[in-house]
């Protein structure tokens, strides 16, 4: 697919070299540096050392004053509390973190996951009924509830009080609940508005923590379970997402929770020093998988294990519905893949919106983001449950998805999310006129492109400045993902050493230089078919990540190849 070349608009020159001066860096870098809000000895020490002590006052949040009151109360009188959290990560991780620092101070707590493919997502009427029926009287919900205004009331009802931890969207009416933990109210002050769900769990058993002078060991040793968070919701790594990836990633690889700890070993990776991106793409699908396949009660139970044998066990098992969800998302994708390609009317449109009642409903939003990357576009993905459709929704870059579906709101039972993903249930009869719509309201918004992939290239740089210690600071940039992506330069006039040859069936292998460089061993993930694009004799330009290869102990400087464009 053709992908536009965004080149980052060049920051001041005498900030970047007075930067560059102050850190002894490349202007390369220090541009980077600057481009990303880094413009101060202070600031870069900051970045590139994160300091828990820099973590926001978690008492800034609105209402945690009031969450924090009633847990009191209810430690105090020794009431039931149910932990109630999301079945995806996210969910997941907040409810082992939320149950393992209460149960140190209460037996009488547990924990509640709705089933995905029988109560969908958020409070569940049937999640209220267990607790009214076992005697909870605090149900503390994590990662969702923002906008279960119907269900909270219901639980009103019946004495049951709320504390709702969630960081999506609010809409218009705010839940009945005892308190409502969520920086993106409006009316919440809280100074950095894109924590997870596990993230605003931190912060109330943080808040917990400071108001009972307890170690903050008491809550710090949760943050592996912070970080598993950010890394598979997808949430900027900045402000205090990137204090708390950063040193979770450190207590990941050195001390990780017995739980995790299984996931790793038996994922096959142990011996590697796990990055975010390895956390995104090893153990996050596997945790998510539990969810997908069976019950994601059995991810919670796998997180909160205390005995390795048990963790073992959990870890085996969970490894085992994750190569089912690859089976059943592939199986899928294929067939999405043929309705679409099957139909003129579909490949021309400006969105995907394809369904089939016997889609399984755990992997459909796997499914959304493999059409997305194919077709790169606005695209929906839906399957029968319980008599309605319900599906996942996915963006691409820069249009507002929560904005279309919030034009088609009066034929949706529900929907929530935000701009690049949401979920959504239908009724089966508005589903053709909900394609319509939604295309039409798409179709007069968004723009070309929007609809074709860019690389966003941080800077220009000569093969010459690549170093060893150039590619160090690089690494110390790190936890990379949203808003502070691994740094992707371009360098033109480039040439072929040797022949390129193709590895895996679908990715390129080859060696390049520029004059008067040295040679840069190469690897373009994916880029197979963009062997033609290379020109024997003549230069094209690259965009790439500089990285460093270890195989069998051996470290090596290598470029991961991004694009590839012939200079003329």
């Amino acid at each position: 697919m053709k992908k536009r070349w965004v080149q980052a608009v060049k920051a001041s020159e005498e900030t970047v070299g007075l930067l560059a001066q102050q850190l002894n860096i490349d202007n390369s870098l220090a541009q980077i540096l600057v481009q990303r809000g880094i413009s101060s000895f202070d600031g870069a020490k900051d970045f590139f050392r994160p300091q828990m002590t820099k973590l926001h006052d978690p008492f800034l949040m609105k209402d945690m004053d009031k969450a924090i009151a009633r847990i009191e109360r209810a430690l105090e009188n020794n009431e039931r509390i149910l932990i109630y959290g999301d079945y995806d990560v996210d969910g997941t991780t907040s409810v082992a973190l939320v149950y393992s620092f209460f149960t140190e101070l209460t037996t009488n707590i547990e924990y509640y996951i709705p089933d995905r493919h029988k109560e969908g997502y958020g409070i569940s009427t049937a999640g209220i009924d267990y607790a009214g029926s076992n005697g909870f009287t605090l149900i503390i919900a994590l990662d969702c509830g923002i906008k279960s205004v119907d269900k909270i009331a219901y639980a009103n009802e019946l004495g049951i009080d709320f504390i709702i931890c969630d960081h999506h969207l609010p809409g218009e009416v705010l839940p009945d609940a005892v308190a409502i933990l969520d920086p993106k109210r409006a009316d919440c002050s809280y100074p950095f508005k894109e924590l997870a769900g596990c993230g605003i769990g931190f912060k109330l058993i943080q808040a917990y923590s400071l108001t009972h002078q307890l170690p903050a060991e008491k809550y710090l040793k949760y943050i592996d379970l912070v970080m598993v968070s950010i890394a598979a919701d997808i949430v900027p790594v900045e402000d205090e997402n990137r204090i708390l990836a950063y040193h979770g990633l450190i207590k990941l690889n050195t001390d990780p929770c017995i739980g995790l700890k299984a996931l790793m070993d038996i994922s096959g990776r142990q011996a590697k020093t796990y990055t975010l991106t390895d956390v995104v793409f090893v153990l996050a699908p596997r945790i998510n998988a539990a969810g997908r396949m069976d019950h994601a009660n059995q991810a919670v139970k796998m997180l909160i294990c205390t005995e390795d044998n048990l963790a073992q066990e959990q870890s085996l098992f969970i490894n085992l519905q994750n190569t089912d969800r690859k089976t059943s998302d592939q199986n899928i994708t294929a067939e999405a893949l043929a309705l679409i390609d099957d139909c003129e009317i579909l490949i021309n449109k400006k969105t995907t919106v394809v369904y089939h009642e016997s889609w399984n409903k755990g992997v459909i939003g796997i499914v959304a983001s493999r059409l997305t990357e194919k077709y790169y576009r606005p695209t929906i993905v839906l399957t029968e449950s319980n008599g309605l459709f319900t599906g996942s929704a996915r963006s691409v870059a820069g249009f507002d998805l929560y904005e279309a579906l919030l034009g088609c709101e009066d034929l949706m039972v529900q929907f929530g999310g935000h701009k690049f993903a949401a979920g959504l249930t239908i009724k089966p009869e508005n589903i053709a006129l909900f394609s319509e719509r939604f295309e039409h309201i798409v179709a007069a918004t968004i723009t070309e492109d929007m609809l074709c992939p860019e690389i966003k290239i941080d800077a220009e740089i000569d093969f010459n400045q690549i170093d060893g210690k150039f590619q160090r600071i690089i690494a110390q940039m790190a936890p990379f993902g949203p808003h502070n992506a691994a740094p992707i330069f371009v360098t033109h006039r480039v040439y072929l050493t040797g022949t390129p040859y193709i590895v895996g069936g679908k990715h390129l292998k080859l060696n390049l230089k520029q004059q008067n460089s040295v040679n840069f061993e190469c690897i373009g993930f994916g880029l197979a078919e963009d062997e033609n694009l290379l020109q024997p004799n003549g230069p094209f330009s690259v965009c790439y990540t500089v990285e460093e290869n270890v195989w069998k102990d051996q470290r090596r400087l290598q470029l991961n190849i991004k694009a590839i464009k012939p200079d003329n």
